[in-house]
């Protein structure tokens, strides 16, 4: 019985001939028999899997970052040879080539057991509205198990693979994680392709990545975050979002905009993780949230449920019969709206995502629940409508607004034994950042706190500090701060005089090593997208300019450093230890 399925220990027993991605598959095989048949639609047929596993046999995991790892498709995903039924088996196709997302998987080593269950064409927060049954919840089989992506959920909780792909356009990808005690990652809007996946509302789609643990969710990512030029919405960061992961400030709603729909322990449970976020450095802002609130009304009050009756208009016409009842009311509602309803609603959104992103650049993050409550099956199927709206109050938003979001396990439920958790959510890119956090927040601290190559850290000492006059110059260009730091002691500070209408500024000189000045000299430490640096650099006049500062445990850093000459009424102020301590001896 293999009981760790994570990427790290299956690529342990693999270097040390303990397990065969073969021995693995048929393991898992027979775990699958033996459990919920409501979990799949369909496994990975014999000559597929055969033809996997003989590429693997020349390869390893030095070679492959997902070798041997197991993975579910949500069934909305093709997987080539395999039918595509989005839960409706009048529906079904079969494709004959892999969606971009899993062909890239694949190619990285990953082993696809199957197909998923699903809320029928992805619509739906609840995990009960297929013909192919309703996936049971493993902590308790009377509660809903989430959806849409109901199977590719229980999947991974119930260790039958490592990972698995689902869809997220309203919440799909957060809400079954919440229910099941597993990472949700819902990726910026773009990141992953959506090539091969049956649309929901083509404009906001995401397919998304259920782990158990935030560093799985991250190597998954990293292999299918890729540019698709056949995917008309695929797109690149122009700028990714970090922050330190021990030094944040998130917001959270005010207490009259939370809703927990009479649950008092999730009320508890979310106190409890907003204490923990504090306790891992986290600074709490209590936040506006109805523009949010706003713009998730939109999802389902507006006209981009006509985005759903658009991808498949032709069949539901033809056959609506072939839905389920509560699936075929709310996408044929598309068919109504007009072009005047759409620009309206255009209109409104672009309003509220203003205000929502103005709220945002005062943040690192916002922290909510995933879902206030949760539901049983009894209670969904007597008023499926209200209570799928429910789950959706802290989600639908998302894609409307362009955030990257991040579903973490947060405690359970001590009456149902239940999971519950919340959502940490980012600006569009923030993918990395925010599975750091939640690596963190779960204790396995296994993703580094150091940020994306694509940042660069610099020191700063002077005016640029936090909260003196050119301190803008950073946060204008996106920096965060990282720390407060010292330099070596071989450092001399210079008050420099005053010209061109500058506020006054600092100068830092190394001193050859035998001329060491005894002090060390206070200083920050920020973190620059790199591709702001030349604009931040040349905004920075003579005397001062950059080169490699070294700092008292030994680092060498990007940051500022004066000519060694200076004007002559430039006054030293080593003694003083710092650039803060001169200005309060000047007050």
């Amino acid at each position: 019985m293999i009981d760790d399925l994570s990427i790290l220990s299956l690529h342990q027993l693999y270097r040390d001939e303990a397990l065969t991605p073969g021995e693995l598959v048929a393991a898992l095989r027979e775990r699958i028999e033996a459990s919920d048949p409501k979990i799949w639609i369909a496994l990975t047929p014999d000559d597929r899997m055969e033809s996997i596993l003989r590429r693997l046999e020349t390869e390893s995991p030095d070679s492959l970052p997902l070798y041997g790892v197991p993975f579910a498709i949500k069934d909305n995903i093709d997987l080539g040879g395999t039918p595509t039924t989005a839960a409706c088996p009048n529906y079904a196709f079969t494709p004959d080539k892999d969606a971009t997302v899993v062909s890239l998987l694949i190619e990285a080593g990953a082993i696809p057991m199957g197909k998923t269950n699903l809320d029928q064409f992805a619509t739906g927060l609840v995990g009960v509205r297929s013909p192919y049954g309703v996936p049971e919840n493993p902590f308790n089989g009377e509660f809903i198990p989430g959806g849409s992506s109901s199977g590719s959920a229980v999947a991974v909780a119930r260790d039958l693979c490592t990972f698995s792909l689902g869809t997220d356009t309203a919440g799909s990808g957060r809400v079954p994680a919440g229910l099941n005690e597993l990472v949700g990652l819902k990726p910026s809007f773009g990141r992953l392709s959506c090539s091969g996946v049956v649309p929901a509302c083509r404009s906001l789609d995401c397919v998304s990545i259920f782990s158990k643990i935030a560093a799985d969710a991250k190597t998954v990512f990293d292999v299918a975050a890729a540019f698709d030029s056949a995917d008309a919405y695929s797109r690149e960061p122009d700028q990714t979002p970090w922050f330190p992961a021990d030094a944040f400030t998130f917001g959270v709603p005010r207490a009259d905009q939370l809703k927990f729909f009479g649950n008092k322990e999730a009320e508890h449970l979310f106190a409890e993780a907003v204490a923990r976020l504090e306790s891992l450095g986290g600074t709490q802002v209590e936040i506006d949230f109805s523009a949010f609130l706003e713009a998730a009304l939109l999802l389902y009050e507006g006209p981009w449920v006509s985005e759903r009756y658009a991808a498949i208009q032709g069949f539901i016409e033809e056959q609506p019969e072939s839905l389920f009842p509560v699936t075929e009311a709310i996408i044929s509602g598309g068919g109504a709206p007009k072009a005047v309803d759409a620009f309206r609603a255009q209109y409104r959104l672009r309003a509220l995502k203003q205000r929502a992103d103005a709220l945002m650049a005062t943040l690192d993050l916002i922290v909510t629940p995933t879902a206030g409550t949760a539901y049983t099956v009894a209670e969904v199927e007597a008023d499926p409508v209200a209570l799928n709206s429910n789950l959706g109050y802290y989600t639908n938003f998302m894609n409307l607004l362009d955030l990257s979001a991040c579903a973490v396990p947060a405690g359970r439920l001590a009456g149902s034994g239940m999971p519950w958790g919340i959502t940490l959510v980012g600006p569009a890119f923030a993918d990395h950042a925010l599975l750091t956090l939640a690596d963190r927040f779960a204790g396995t601290d296994n993703l580094p706190l150091e940020p994306p190559a694509e940042w660069i850290e610099i020191v700063v000492c002077g005016a640029h500090m936090r909260g003196l006059p050119l301190n803008h110059q950073l946060t204008d260009r996106g920096a965060r701060f990282v720390s407060e730091a010292q330099t070596a002691s071989c450092y001399q500070l210079l008050a420099l005089p005053p010209e061109h209408g500058l506020p006054p500024r600092p100068g830092l000189i190394r001193r050859p090593e035998e001329d060491e000045v005894g002090n060390t000299i206070e200083i920050e430490i920020w973190t620059l997208p790199a591709s702001k640096l030349g604009s931040f650099v040349a905004a920075v006049p003579p005397p001062l300019g950059f080169g490699k500062v070294r700092l008292n445990d030994n680092r060498l850093l990007t940051g500022f450093l004066c000519e060694s000459e200076v004007p002559e009424e430039s006054v030293d102020i080593t003694p003083l230890g710092g650039w803060r301590n001169y200005l309060n001896q000047q007050t």
